[in-house]
């Protein structure tokens, strides 16, 4: 009986306790602390990522912008930034926005719809008027277009006859109907087919996209709901170099992943690899490198991500978008370059633009993973809709098959031949640019140590502005990128290039000795990437130009 009444006065003084634990005021304290113990976890891995001292300077710079914007809400300064942001739109406005008497506007649809000889001519008389849309042909374009060189009129036959022929013929196919449209479903998959054994991974996985963008934001939706599902993460980090592409921020933007930057060695102009280290946490869900960036066209030690990506667990994705379809060849072409591809373990996943030095159409990309239970979770699946089971790979539901076909023809017609030549010659291009900038020029200076098609430069010289320069090689028909973090300017070498490189030294130095020690003037690198280092409210002046911009592009 005592041993009962012991039992029951045991189980008494429990329930008690449980009830005194339970309180209202006992479980608004246990949610406090829960809370206060989520964000204190979210704040040393915030500061694990950035450091101290770089921590501290963030939270600087956020103060210092959100007290100038304060600042320039005042009705003085706020009258003087409208009206600076209204010239500016007018002046975007004035060089994108064609007016003039011979202009005829479409802002409805033609009460009768128009013959094709009507149509052609409509767009002939918009060419003129809007201004000549070949000027491309004078290979003084940084990128953009990047088929053409010595072979230029074959170029254009074989895109009259062999691309624009697949399009024609495949213009009204879905890959979303592979039943219905089979030869695209064949093409669409040997497409990503001969892009896995380029990188070499013949038994992987992949599929096509509308380009490097999509097939980012693709992967990111990938790592993230496989670590989702596999290692239970629901707060998913991303850790990049600051000289990713800005797709990255862009599909954690629309994904709801926080985004960890890594600065990049100021002379390599690769990833720190320590911070890297040290920013990976248990809600990492991948890291990435460029093979190449973009900015300056250098590569990330993709062999120690990898190892470090195996190490910790984690995805890595390999943006091989710009480096496409020259990287792979570089070592058949005689260009040394480290390994960047599924050889190393640690990749999980490679974005390549076929529409780039792929010289599919406009429009055309491939993500690639290790395998194809990776891919799975890139789909979306929804088997309860009224209309039907419903499934997509990729973002879009309906997709332009004759672009698939367009890309496929491209690659039939050039062959690993064709790409291996091209790769040599724009390599080559490149090389004796870079190589000529850092014996010729004394006052810059290449970034890093390039191993593609990009060439990037700044000035190392007070007295020349390497923006300025920008601007005046613009005014002598160059179309180049200014760049920021450093200011520098770079040029992406294309077949156009390799005709144009002896005019394009000999424009740079006439270009260099005219900017110096001239005041900066207001061209577009000046006024737009000046303007973005100015201070801490430049970036958001900056982000309302490109608003502006955005704006523009959408006025008939």
């Amino acid at each position: 009986m005592s041993t009962i009444r012991s039992t029951l006065q045991d189980r008494e003084l429990v329930v008690q306790t449980l009830r005194s634990l339970c309180t209202f005021d006992s479980v608004k304290s246990y949610l406090f602390f829960y809370i206060a113990l989520s964000y204190a976890l979210q704040g040393v891995r915030h500061v694990r990522a950035r450091g101290v001292v770089g921590t501290a300077v963030e939270s600087w710079r956020s103060l210092s912008t959100n007290v100038l914007l304060l600042v320039m809400r005042l009705p003085s300064l706020q009258k003087r930034v409208n009206s600076e942001m209204a010239k500016a739109r007018l002046d975007i406005q004035d060089k994108l926005v064609k007016r003039g008497p011979k202009q005829i506007r479409h802002l409805s649809l033609p009460a009768e719809g128009l013959s094709a000889e009507e149509i052609l001519k409509e767009m002939e008389q918009m060419d003129l008027v809007t201004g000549d849309n070949l000027h491309w042909k004078t290979g003084k374009l940084s990128g953009a277009v990047y088929h053409g060189g010595d072979d230029l009129e074959a170029s254009f036959h074989f895109y009259a006859e062999v691309m624009m022929s697949a399009y024609r013929r495949y213009a009204v196919s879905n890959p979303l109907h592979p039943s219905s449209f089979p030869t695209i479903r064949q093409m669409e998959a040997e497409v990503v087919s001969m892009c896995l054994r380029m990188f070499n991974n013949p038994d992987g996985a992949g599929c096509t996209t509308s380009g490097g963008t999509e097939s980012i934001v693709m992967s990111c939706k990938t790592h993230r709901d496989w670590a989702r599902a596999v290692k239970g993460i629901t707060a998913p980090e991303l850790v990049i170099p600051s000289s990713a592409h800005p797709a990255f921020d862009k599909g954690a933007a629309y994904l709801g992943i926080k985004v960890h930057h890594i600065p990049v060695d100021p002379v390599t102009r690769q990833v720190n690899l320590k911070k890297v280290a040290r920013a990976i946490n248990r809600n990492t869900i991948m890291i990435v490198g460029s093979a190449v960036n973009f900015p300056d066209g250098n590569m990330d030690d993709i062999t120690a991500l990898s190892a470090l990506a195996k190490r910790k667990g984690v995805g890595l994705h390999v943006d091989c978008c710009l480096g496409s379809f020259i990287v792979p060849f570089l070592e058949e072409a005689g260009f040394p370059i480290a390994r960047f591809d599924f050889r190393l373990e640690g990749v999980t996943a490679i974005s390549c633009d076929t529409h780039k030095y792929g010289f599919a159409p406009k429009g055309s990309s491939v993500i690639m993973y290790r395998d194809s239970k990776l891919r799975e979770h890139q789909y979306f699946v929804y088997p309860d809709w009224a209309g039907g089971a419903y499934g997509s790979p990729t973002l879009s539901g309906s997709r332009p098959g004759g672009l698939i076909a367009g890309a496929w023809a491209t690659m039939q017609y050039m062959g690993h031949k064709g790409y291996l030549d091209s790769c040599r010659s724009i390599v080559t291009c490149a090389r004796t640019i870079e190589a000529a900038v850092r014996d010729d020029f004394p006052d810059l200076y290449v970034l890093g140590k390039p191993v593609s098609s990009v060439v990037a430069f700044g000035s190392k010289n007070a007295a020349v502005n390497i923006l300025e320069v920008g601007d005046i090689m613009s005014n002598r028909g160059w179309s180049l990128n200014g760049l920021s973090n450093p200011p520098a300017v770079h040029i992406a070498c294309t077949r156009l290039t390799t005709t144009m490189t002896d005019q394009f030294l000999q424009d740079l130095k006439a270009s260099v000795e005219e900017a110096r020690g001239r005041p900066a003037g207001k061209g577009t690198m000046v006024s737009l990437y000046g303007l973005g280092v100015s201070g801490p409210a430049g970036s958001t002046l900056v982000s309302r130009i490109i608003t502006i911009f955005l704006d523009t592009l959408y006025i008939a």
